[in-house]
């Protein structure tokens, strides 16, 4: 029976339909299996010949070309077996090393068919193809502009605007350009490759023989460099073979189109695309555009095919794909929506960041409306609170922060705080033990003078030549106070990491102090070696009158910060569990650092990050609320902690360390990497109360990371697999976002000011204590986070997805910008600074003995 009128599907359309179904599923599985793409590759080799084995010349549909490889030198088909089997091996170990930079890939198309229209015209058959039934182009998607055109649409579904990507995509794609090109000689005279699959059933043996050998060196370099992969045996050979099948069906499908191997790279690019997971698109544009390409290049496949091949319409059962999974999302967003509206319009201002908000409003008011107006109230404030007089210079201090118009005249607890433990020691010791710990090698200290006369600063380390601008910071903050202070010395870190450790019966005997290198290795136990008794801050489930519903809202910062009331920080913040550059100082050395956790000694001041032109906010670079995406951005580098290998000899943690510390938990929380059930707020029988549901909507979250750095080479390769990446990000994209991420790295962020500057609302997580924290108020100025974010996703639900929400969050932006021109300016780190330098003059004072500041009459 005639195959081309039988209700039977004819072989040509279901030899493609196998290539378009096998194809897609090894992206698919591919993609969840980046270690074991060498050794399925292999796998595949190894199998691939014994299903493309010799046979007879198969009845095909359009004309063959003859023995195109009759006169051919034995040496030169060795040559090209080689040259193919190399530029397969190296396409596998590019698509194994560089992830999922395979986005120039789409471009395979047009170019051959720029190359057949080449050969055609230089042997001139295009004329004689012009004049045949059937003949190219049948469609605009046929032609080197058509093929172009989809081609472009595809690469930008795959890149997304991400240069760095598509220049690394280079590399790959010139290997490819490397196998065409090999490939070149076998084309007819008529500039078509449809008689290759007769020639390669002949040569597949010694073929995939060459391939797998190179396949088995690239696994010997890749195992030298990294170490061995973590694979799944089964799942490997699996996938082999759905790429030995998937080859096996691409091969047979150029015998029934006179396009050839141009069906395999539209198939291909099908496969690519189509399986891209429409919920984890952070952009409708990005999704759609997946969904587009996807659809042409199933067309550009179907319209290869010969037209008289009827059964070629039910290829388009395979457009279901990419479009199922697209419409899912679509309504998934939209129910999540709803129901988050829902929510506010049947509770107004009962959601619990609203309530939130108000409480800390309240507080925030009554701070700023306690601060002294008066000189004497200001004296007689710090002696409420602090039980001593105040340093000698107060008065002077005083009349500068009024005259910098300074809204905080007495909340400065953090320096009180800092200083205090080190009254213990006299003002010699102070000076002495200072320089100690300034001549102790490897220290990691900058020994610094404040000159009173000229007001400027003078710092000096063992062998660095750059203080990371710590002499700008105070030269330009303290600059126009020359003749007002003394001389005053101070030692300050030079590490992201914070330093001092101080244990509640501290040995004051000569001063002693230990420098330990705890880089690298857990520092939990030496951090919370003096916490004797359970924390007495309260929880975070209902406090204030107002329920949170079991999400944890951060309603008291004093607890968030408090480790010693949360022993579950020890394995989820990187400082913690693997440190990058820890030297431990245990004793009662007086160190200045930009921020410490609450068990930590350090006195705090502001970072000079903050006055570096990187973190220095622009206006122009910033647009108004309305226009900027209704999302929340981030994208930082995996600082916070080192991910040792698992043979790691000064690391006790398994390789996979990496996904406890908390900047690599936030960007797989806002992937939804994990695929955990997440925490959402609803309102049910006219409560609310709490649902649990796998589903993140993706769109709401433009989280990357850029770099991957302080890991070892096995490890940062393991978490360039996991995570989805972008090479670049400008350092002003996250101005485009209405919400906007800050958490710490190794140390504190130095973008937190320029953000809080901006026109966005922050989301700030943090453990580390800093100079502003007496006067920055969490859901005021930004909204706090917990260190477990399992309130993230109901927050930006909220602040996003509903009208309250978006009006609650436009609030906080406006909050933090307002507060930030008058509370965070350069005027006020100098206010900081002068009343520090005050409390560390009368520490280090030589008449002052061990014990309480000596009281000063008049505290002027």
């Amino acid at each position: 029976m005639d195959p081309r009128t039988s209700g039977q599907p004819q072989p040509a359309a279901l030899t493609v339909a196998a290539g378009v179904a096998l194809t897609s599923l090894v992206q698919y599985l591919a993609s969840r299996a980046t270690e074991s793409e060498l050794s399925s590759e292999a796998v595949c080799w190894m199998v691939f010949p014994f299903l493309l084995r010799p046979q007879a010349k198969p009845s095909t549909y359009v004309p063959q070309l003859g023995d195109v490889t009759a006169g051919r030198k034995p040496t030169e088909s060795s040559l090209r077996l080689w040259g193919t089997a190399v530029c397969i091996a190296a396409l596998s170990f590019c698509k194994a090393e560089f992830g999922a930079v395979v986005c120039l890939f789409p471009l395979a198309t047009p170019l051959l068919v720029k190359a057949q229209e080449h050969l055609q015209l230089r042997t001139g058959a295009l004329r004689h193809e012009t004049t045949k039934e059937g003949a190219l182009p049948r469609s605009i998607l046929d032609t080197f502009w058509g093929s172009l055109l989809a081609a472009a649409v595809a690469v930008y579904g795959l890149a997304a605007w991400d240069v760095k990507a598509a220049t690394l995509a280079v590399i790959p794609f010139a290997v490819l350009v490397g196998l065409f090109y090999s490939l070149m000689p076998q084309m007819g005279d008529r500039g078509r490759l449809n008689t290759f699959h007769l020639e390669l059933e002949d040569t597949i043996r010694p073929l995939s023989l060459r391939i797998v050998g190179f396949l088995i060196v690239l696994q010997f370099v890749d195992i030298w460099a990294f170490g061995f992969p973590s694979i799944d045996g089964v799942w490997t050979v699996f996938l082999g073979l759905a790429k030995a099948f998937s080859w096996y069906f691409a091969v047979q499908s150029t015998k029934y189109t006179s396009e050839s191997w141009r069906i395999v790279t539209a198939i291909a690019t099908f496969g690519l695309v189509a399986t891209r997971n429409p919920y984890t698109q952070p952009s409708d544009m990005q999704a759609l555009t997946n969904v587009a390409a996807s659809l042409v290049a199933l067309a550009q496949s179907i319209s290869m095919l010969p037209k008289h091949t009827k059964q070629r319409a039910l290829l388009w059962s395979f457009a279901l794909v990419p479009l199922l999974p697209y419409l899912a999302n679509m309504v998934a967003i939209k129910a999540a929506e709803s129901a988050a509206q829902q929510l506010t319009y049947q509770h107004p201002g009962q959601h619990p960041v609203a309530q939130l908000m108000e409480k800390a409003k309240a507080d925030f008011d009554s701070m700023l409306s306690r601060q002294s107006k008066t000189y004497e109230a200001a004296v007689e404030e710090y002696k409420r609170r602090y039980k001593v007089e105040p340093p000698p210079g107060f008065r002077g201090w005083y009349d500068f922060a009024v005259k910098s118009q300074s809204p905080i005249i007495d909340d400065f607890d953090t320096i009180y705080h800092s200083v205090s433990p080190f009254w213990k020691l006299s003002g010699q010791e102070v000076i002495d033990v200072m320089n100690r710990a300034y001549h102790t090698p490897y220290s990691e200290l900058w020994q610094c003078t404040f000159h009173g006369v000229t007001a400027k600063t003078e710092c000096r380390h063992p062998y660095r030549n750059f203080d990371r601008h710590l002499t700008l910071l105070f030269d330009k903050v303290l600059g126009d106070l020359a003749g007002v202070l003394p001389d005053i010395k101070f030692v300050v870190n030079h590490l992201d990491e914070p330093r001092v450790v101080v244990s509640s019966d501290q040995d004051l005997a000569g001063m002693r102090f230990a420098l330990a290198d705890m880089s690298h290795r857990p520092v939990w136990k030496e951090l919370t070696a003096s916490c004797s008794s359970p924390s007495s801050s309260k929880p975070n489930d209902f406090t204030n009158g107002f329920d949170t519903f079991g999400l944890p809202f951060v309603n008291s910062t004093a607890y968030s910060l408090d480790i010693c009331a949360n022993p579950s920080y020890a394995s989820t913040y990187g400082l913690f569990t693997s440190p990058v550059s820890m030297r431990l100082l245990t004793g009662l050395v007086p160190v200045l650092s930009t921020g410490a956790p609450s068990t930590m000694s350090d006195i705090l001041y502001p970072s000079a990050a903050y006055i570096e032109s990187g973190f220095i906010y622009d206006p122009t670079r910033d647009i108004p609320w309305e226009k900027k995406s209704n999302n929340l951005y981030w994208a930082g580098s995996t600082t916070g902690g080192y991910s040792p290998s698992s043979d790691s000899s000064d690391s006790s943690s398994s390789a996979s360390q990496w996904k406890s510390f908390h900047r690599q938990r936030f960007v797989s929380l806002a992937q939804n990497l994990n695929r955990q059930p997440h925490t959402y707020l609803r309102s049910l029988n006219g409560a609310i109360t709490q649902v649990t549901s796998p589903f993140l909507n993706s769109r709401l979250f433009s989280v990357f990371f850029t770099r991957f750095q302080f890991c070892s080479p096995s490890t940062c390769r393991a978490q360039r697999a996991f995570f989805r990446t972008k090479s670049y990000a400008d350092k002003d994209e996250a101005l485009s976002s209405r919400l906007v991420f800050d958490l710490d790295g190794n140390g504190i962020s130095g973008r937190y000011y320029k953000l809080l500057a901006s026109n966005s609302a922050v989301l700030k997580q943090t453990l580390l204590r800093e100079w502003h924290d007496d006067r920055l108020v969490p859901w005021v100025h930004y909204f706090p986070l917990s260190m477990g974010m399992e309130e993230v996703p109901e927050l930006v639900m909220y602040l996003t997805s509903t009208q309250e929400g978006r009006q609650k969050a436009r609030e906080v932006a406006e909050g933090g910008k307002e507060w930030w021109g008058k509370a965070l300016r350069e005027r006020d780190m100098g206010v900081y600074l002068y009343r520090l330098l005050l409390e560390v003059g009368r520490l280090q004072d030589g008449g002052r003995g061990r014990g309480e500041p000596r009281v000063v009459a008049g505290g002027g």
